[in-house]
């Protein structure tokens, strides 16, 4: 499995999920292999302002991600992780407790965005 948070700066696991997925400035990419992350890094999300969040599916889709976690994302941008079998989940907190509630299977979906509704 490999999951990817939405993140505003390089904190990694100290920063705060992202509240916007396509406006966030960085990703935070974790393998995860028998319930133990093995494999991280935080990488920047190139697509950021270029597009909006769908923009941003496709920049995080090129890191072979399975899962997503943002605080909050378009329906358009859920229906394309959808299509390509990403789970996405929302969390409001911090990356690491995310991650930790991920793992134990604590998160919920994701509603849409309240300012977007699908790609354009």
């Amino acid at each position: 499995m490999r999951v990817g948070i939405t993140l505003d700066d390089q904190s990694g696991l100290q920063g705060m999920v992202s509240q916007h997925f396509g406006q966030c400035k960085f990703f935070f990419l974790a393998d995860i292999e028998g319930g133990v992350p093995t494999n991280s890094r935080v990488v920047p999300n190139t697509a950021v302002h270029g597009g909006g969040g769908c923009v941003a599916v496709d920049e995080l889709l090129k890191h072979d991600i399975t899962h997503v976690i943002a605080g909050g994302m378009g329906m358009g941008a859920q229906q394309k992780f959808a299509n390509a079998g990403v789970k996405v989940f929302g969390y409001s907190g911090l990356a690491k407790d995310a991650l930790d509630d991920l793992l134990a299977s604590k998160l919920g979906g994701l509603g849409s965005c309240k300012d977007h509704g699908s790609c354009h």
